[in-house]
């Protein structure tokens, strides 16, 4: 994330003494705290005067986003500080969908990316509720597909790109998460994809690590690299100074070399 934005010119500005925002498990277990986590970290980047907070976490951004919702209608019951102009909250696919973020992706491409064959995995929690999340299309979402049209790409059409992946279920039934994401990369090959694009932490750990153990149970050989976005966007725009591929255990880049983009 960090090299992608600074190759668009976008300055990052890291909340000092940020803090966790609770995620599943505040959420499940005490109300207070789930809006209270994530709440301390809103007035962090307001006292800042920050406009906008880029959050690359689906999990993050919903609960962020919940948070804002409840300190904006009644924040007196819940602080005793202003809580005035707040910053927008995007998350990364809406952050960097904007027109002229777009346009400036377009103009600074280094290599495009129209050799991949892949599709856009949004999952749950960056989309749904749209109450919450502010979706307009909590079902069938684009921002992603044009992100990566404006890298070069034309990310394949499916049915399944908001589909649970299992969640944190990863820890407390395993079994289910190897049946949700093994249903994916049953569709994903389907259509012919080579690799998944994805913008949730989650989701891209539930079907990096699992994919092998899926493979194992089902008889049969997926070998789709599961891709953060913000990978193909430095990728893209030239990025040379990093090197998060071996940090995949599904290796993109024996791919990413086939296409000529290593």
């Amino acid at each position: 994330m960090r090299a992608a934005c600074a190759l668009l010119g976008v300055e990052l500005v890291e909340l000092p003494d940020w803090s966790c925002c609770g995620a599943t498990s505040a959420h499940m277990l005490d109300p207070q705290a789930a809006v209270m986590l994530p709440a301390r970290n809103l007035l962090i980047a307001n006292k800042l005067g920050l406009a906008e907070l880029l959050v690359p976490c689906s999990a993050c951004f919903a609960r962020l986003r919940a948070a804002d919702i409840e300190l904006r209608n009644d924040p007196g019951r819940l602080i005793n500080e202003p809580y005035d102009d707040p910053p927008t909250i995007f998350h990364i696919n809406e952050f960097f969908d904007r027109p002229e973020l777009l346009e400036r992706l377009t103009q600074r491409v280094k290599q495009s990316l129209h050799e991949l064959r892949g599709v856009c995995y949004y999952g749950c929690l960056s989309q749904r509720p749209a109450a919450i999340t502010g979706s307009a299309r909590p079902e069938d979402p684009l921002s992603m597909e044009r992100v990566l049209e404006a890298l070069g790409m034309r990310a394949l059409p499916w049915s399944y790109k908001t589909d649970c992946c299992g969640a944190s279920l990863s820890l407390s039934r395993p079994d289910l998460v190897r049946q949700l994401s093994g249903n994916l990369f049953q569709a994903a090959k389907l259509c012919g994809a080579e690799l998944m694009v994805v913008d949730c932490p989650m989701c891209q750990s539930n079907l990096d690590t699992r994919q092998s153990q899926i493979e194992d149970e089902r008889n049969t050989r997926y070998g789709l690299p599961i891709v953060y976005i913000s990978e193909l966007i430095a990728l893209a725009l030239g990025d040379e100074g990093n090197d998060w591929w071996p940090g995949h255990l599904v290796d993109p880049r024996p791919l990413l070399h086939d296409k000529g983009l290593l």
